[in-house]
């Protein structure tokens, strides 16, 4: 039972020891220690067996009992040193709070006697400056009183002054004290229920609304809209009257410019009405000039007269722009069928130089104020031919086709006057889209004549193979006409234009282009060479010659120029014509255009080689090649074909420098066309000896090595062949080549050679394992038993039927087939 309950007592005081690890890991911090003992997860039997690892060990167990009573002893002293310090500290702290807290009412007796003392003072001071505060108030109200006296005896007497001076006319000592007036008045507002102050302002009202309107008779006696009294000379008077106007109602101010402005305008309308001569656009400049001289009149008389910063001078301008718009607007609807284009390009650039006049005289500040007619701005853009100086080569166009040059310095894009009177113009721009489409049309004839004067690019020489000199001069006409539009008009005018180019640039690809390309006989819709291809071994054909191969690499080149210009041109108008027309500038149909004059010459290209090549392959399918007795060196025909590669190529590669992908595309439709057509000659080609095989498989291999350095051939430098012409030409003539190595192995056992024949060609079917047949001169009754084995195994199972091909293909071919093909590689090497 005491067991028991000592076990008890034993986990209750376990219970109670046992620490949380927050707990224990701050303990850990404060008391740090290596002690097995003092560990959180300490365990009695692995310390006992620490202590007495082995039965020797046994032999101290008094010792060490002994030390850890001592340890335990020394414990308990030091439990019970703390227990009576935490006493002692207790009573210290109760004393230490008793004695806080009489300091704290102390000290709170303390601010209580600070506080008393402190609204003892303000009471004081309150009654020393009581007499003070009463003194500032007074001298407060007595001051606003004196000023608000002043103010209405200033208002007072100003009304009474007001009207006097205005009777009298006195307009400069009015300038100044209307405006006095009206700032006093300003003080008042709060008072204008009292019925004097009211009657001062209504007054005040009367006399501005009398001066307005005694200015204004001033200005219709001075400047007189209608009659033959001829308008005064500049005043004193009417100067001082504007001073007082800049002060009164904004619309008096509007009203003496309107009148003055008309007045100054009223001999521009009589000059040139509809019915005068000077009207008409050859006479253009008499309005220009007429407006100049009138501006400087103006400054002359009338300068002074007016504040600057009535802008008087740049208002006149701006309404004789307005009125010049309507009249030539008129006057042009009414004899439209008079306008030509010179007449038209005249008037246009005669307007945009005065338009550039305006631009460097005035700021345009008038143009959006409201005070006048306000022209809806044309939209801009930016043009990046504006900064452009006008090249030898648009003027020399322009003189031919009879245009007029263009501004020594063009408009400036960011001109507030731009379109000002030009805008008029822009119903009329038909005249000269129609010039355009008539000077383009003449171009294309002149470029068509040129061509057939002056002949083909000739050989030899630094003109084989480059552009023709006639596509720069067509886009350098282009970008003039479009300049030149897009000064006049950013909307459906360039859309026009547009329209025009494109149908140009067809013609120049039909007739200039496609027209020109050596001439070839049609069949079926498709191009061939002319000459038919003779059967006769060794024979030639009829080929381009030099000259017609440096015309076809010209054309090439230049439609290629074209195409990329085109996609520029079209870059190009977008940026200047209005956002909402962008969708309508489209070239791609003209693009595409040139990319088929492209694709055409490369054709011709690659049909004058294929065809060159033609009767060398006609030539070895027509070898008895079963009467074969040695392999020598490679084949008449073999030597034929890399001929006609060493004279075409190198031209080709040549005149073709500037555009290098074209020529690759040459070389790839090259490698396309003739391999397939060498392994149709090839099967033609039977029966075939086991010797004529081997000379075929050398004859295939120097071949495929010429196909390989085609892109590089007899040039100076070498270059590595474009990694997609290399696959082509190495799995077209690989696919040649184990043709080859399948005939040249025996036909028996059957097996094998029809695993073979699967091994080695990857496309192979049943039409190309007949004609395989055919070239090993096997007869008909052999021929359907191999047949009917190789559908048998394609496809080849799935199952385990799938191993066993798998082997009967590793299967090794006979010694025979072995040793020859040994030999053959030997002899390539050495021909190498």
């Amino acid at each position: 039972m005491m067991e028991e309950e000592e076990l008890e007592f034993v986990e209750e005081l376990e219970a109670v020891l046992q620490l949380t690890p927050e707990v224990q890991l701050a303990i850990e911090q404060v008391f740090p220690s290596q002690d097995p003992l003092d560990r959180a997860d300490f365990n009695a039997v692995e310390y006992i067996n620490t202590l007495f690892p082995t039965e020797q060990s046994l032999a101290n167990i008094d010792e060490v009992v002994n030390k850890i009573r001592l340890k335990i002893r020394r414990l308990d002293d030091n439990i019970r040193t703390v227990v009576r310090g935490q006493t002692n500290v207790g009573q210290d702290g109760r004393q230490a709070l008793e004695e806080a807290q009489k300091a704290i009412q102390q000290l709170f007796g303390k601010i209580k006697d600070i506080k008393d003392k402190a609204e003892k003072s303000e009471q004081m001071v309150k009654e020393i400056t009581r007499d003070i505060k009463q003194l500032d108030h007074a001298k407060r109200h007595l001051t606003t009183s004196i000023t608000t006296l002043n103010h209405l005896h200033m208002l007072a007497g100003g009304v009474d002054s007001l009207e006097a001076m205005t009777r009298r006319r006195q307009y400069g000592e009015v300038a100044n004290l209307l405006q006095g007036v009206m700032n006093v008045l300003e003080h008042f507002h709060k008072y204008m229920g009292i019925p004097q102050i009211r009657q001062l302002s209504e007054r005040v009202k009367a006399a501005q609304t009398e001066l307005g309107q005694q200015i204004l008779a001033d200005f219709e006696e001075a400047f007189p809209s209608q009659g033959s009294k001829r308008p005064g000379g500049p005043s004193n008077v009417l100067r001082d009257a504007c001073l007082v106007a800049n002060i009164l109602d904004p619309r008096i101010k509007q009203e003496i410019m309107k009148k003055f402005i008309k007045q100054h305008l009223s001999e521009y309308l009589v000059l040139f009405q509809e019915n005068q001569d000077v009207a008409w656009l050859d006479k253009i400049d008499r309005r220009y000039a007429w407006i100049k001289r009138q501006l400087v009149d103006y400054e002359e008389k009338y300068g002074r007269m007016f504040p600057r910063e009535w802008y008087m001078a740049e208002r006149i301008a701006v309404e004789f722009c307005h009125v010049t718009r309507t009249e030539l607007a008129k006057i042009m609807r009414t004899r439209a069928k008079e306008i030509e284009v010179k007449l038209l390009l005249f008037a246009i650039q005669r307007t945009t130089n005065f338009e550039g006049f305006l631009a460097k005289r005035f700021s345009g500040c008038t143009l959006t104020d409201g005070t006048l007619k306000k022209l809806e701005s044309p939209p801009t853009s930016t043009n990046p031919f504006l900064e452009d100086e006008p090249t030898p080569e648009m003027e020399e166009l322009a003189t031919e086709k009879g245009d007029l040059d263009q501004p020594k310095k063009p408009k400036a894009p960011d001109n507030p006057f731009h379109g000002i009177v030009s805008k008029c113009f822009e119903p009329h721009l038909y005249v000269y889209i129609e010039s355009q489409d008539k000077n383009l049309g003449e171009l294309i004839d002149r470029f068509v004549a040129d061509f057939k004067a002056q002949g083909p690019p000739k050989p030899n020489t630094d003109e084989g193979g480059a552009v023709l000199p006639s596509c720069a001069d067509l886009f350098v006409y282009y970008k003039k006409c479009m300049v030149q539009c897009s000064q006049l008009s950013t909307g459906e005018p360039m859309i026009a234009l547009t329209t025009i180019f494109q149908k140009y640039l067809r013609e120049y690809a039909w007739k200039i282009l496609s027209g020109n390309l050596p001439k070839t006989t049609t069949s079926s819709g498709g191009l061939t060479i002319s000459s038919l291809l003779k059967e006769k071994e060794g024979s030639e054909v009829a080929k381009f010659t030099l000259e017609e191969l440096c015309l076809i690499c010209s054309i090439l080149s230049t439609a290629e120029y074209c195409l990329a210009t085109t996609q520029q041109l079209e870059e190009k108008l977008k940026e200047k014509v209005d956002i909402s027309l962008i969708e309508r500038i489209n070239l791609t149909g003209e693009m595409d255009t040139f990319s088929t004059v492209i694709s055409s010459s490369i054709q011709l290209l690659v049909q004058d080689l294929d065809a060159a090549c033609d009767p060398a392959l006609t030539a070895m399918s027509k070898m008895q090649w079963q009467n074969v007795e040695h392999v020598g060196d490679q084949s008449p025909y073999v030597t034929s074909v890399i001929l006609h590669i060493k004279q075409n190529v190198p031209i080709i590669r040549d005149n073709l420098a500037s555009t290098r992908k074209y020529f690759t595309q040459f070389c790839i439709k090259f490698a396309n066309s003739f391999i397939p057509k060498f392994i149709t000659h090839l099967f033609k080609c039977k029966p075939i000896s086991m010797v004529g095989a081997e000379q075929l498989l050398l004859d295939t291999h120097s071949l495929k090595m010429v196909l390989l350095d085609l892109p590089s051939i007899g040039s100076q430098v070498v270059r590595k062949a474009p990694a997609s012409y290399t696959k082509i030409v190495v799995k077209g003539m690989t696919r040649a080549e184990m043709i080859l190595k399948v005939v040249m192995a025996p036909h028996e056992p059957l097996v094998v050679f029809v695993d073979n024949y699967i091994k080695l060609l990857t496309d192979c079917n049943t039409e190309t394992f007949q004609k395989i047949l055919d070239m090993k001169g096997l007869k008909r009754s052999e021929q359907s038993s191999m047949l009917e084995l190789l559908r048998q195994r394609l496809p080849a199972p799935p199952s385990g039927a799938e191993s066993a091909s798998s082997l009967s293909l590793m299967a090794p071919t006979p010694e025979q087939e072995s040793s020859r093909i040994r030999k053959l590689e030997k002899l390539i090497k050495k021909r190498l």
